[in-house]
């Protein structure tokens, strides 16, 4: 394993080896004016959600690596009070990397990349109304973490109002594939939260599983068993019974490997090998019945 400490590390290095890891990151697009009410358009991979009441949103909008200079984002910020986060996805990707040329300040990057203004309804700068969805939001606090280049400025965002396109949504909740959201990885690559790159774990809030520790060591050391089948595995709340162990044994599997008279090390690994595909099809109970027949 590779280590660095940021400190002791070329500042443009450890930027990068940190974003290209550190990923994917959702975009805030993140539109802005000057005191003088000219806009700005610009994205920032600096960004998360963190918390819903109030509800939060937090970018970052850092100082330029190469030459220690400030976006102006930023500055639009500290002179108006107030956002709209508007949310990119595929559709809009290309023309929102082109907003993020560095125009000369009072260019309206809205002209530039080619998108529509749509006016917000309680904040001053406008909506992007191509994005899938928008976050009217008033400025709370600007937290600065310094002054050399690389330093995050920490844009803390109240969103107060929330607009979505009709069509994100499947019944009454937003599909991850109508959505099509994009993200950034390191350097020039994306990630396209759609596909194969979709799927879904069940979070573990209504129950408590049993834990990998509780999973007998041979099981747990397996060559075979990866440590998201472990995760499966210590996530079920109770073994099968005793019942349910010997009724698997008697499945047409089972009784066709116990006619091959085994020797213990590759009995065990057959059966880690049917436990992996129970686990595969999301069968952590049966593949528990499989592991249990050592």
């Amino acid at each position: 394993m590779k280590t660095f400490d940021p400190t002791d590390t070329a500042t443009g290095i450890f930027h990068s080896y940190m974003l290209s890891v550190v990923a994917p990151r959702p975009i805030a697009f993140v539109s802005s004016i000057d005191k003088g009410g000219k806009v700005n358009l610009s994205p920032f991979s600096f960004f998360n959600a963190f918390g819903s009441n109030p509800a939060t949103l937090v970018f970052s909008p850092a100082r330029r690596v190469r030459d220690n200079t400030t976006k102006h984002t930023l500055e639009n910020v500290q002179e108006h009070a107030e956002v709209v986060i508007n949310i990119v996805n595929y559709n809009m990707v290309e023309q929102m990397s082109l907003a993020s040329t560095e125009y000369d300040k009072g260019v309206n990057e809205f002209i530039k990349a080619g998108f529509t203004e749509a006016p917000s309804v309680k904040v001053k700068p406008p909506r992007v109304a191509e994005a899938p969805a928008a976050f009217e939001c008033k400025v709370q606090q600007i937290i600065s973490m310094g002054a050399r280049g690389g330093a995050a400025n920490l844009v803390i965002c109240e969103v107060i109002l929330a607009h979505f396109q009709d069509d994100i949504f499947d019944g009454e909740s937003i599909s991850p594939q109508r959505l099509d959201a994009v993200a950034r990885m390191g350097g020039d690559w994306y990630c396209r939260a759609q596909g194969d790159a979709l799927f879904q774990l069940e979070k573990p809030v209504r129950k408590r599983g049993i834990g990998v520790d509780s999973i007998p060591a041979p099981i747990r050391n397996s060559s075979i068993l990866t440590g998201n089948d472990l995760g499966k595995l210590g996530n079920v709340e109770a073994l099968p019974t005793l019942e349910e162990v010997a009724a698997f044994r008697q499945t047409n599997e089972v009784v066709v490997l116990e006619a091959l008279k085994l020797q213990q090390q590759a009995w065990q690994e057959a059966l880690h090998h049917i436990a992996k595909k129970y686990l595969a099809s999301g069968d952590s109970h049966t593949a528990w019945k499989a592991l249990l027949l050592q």
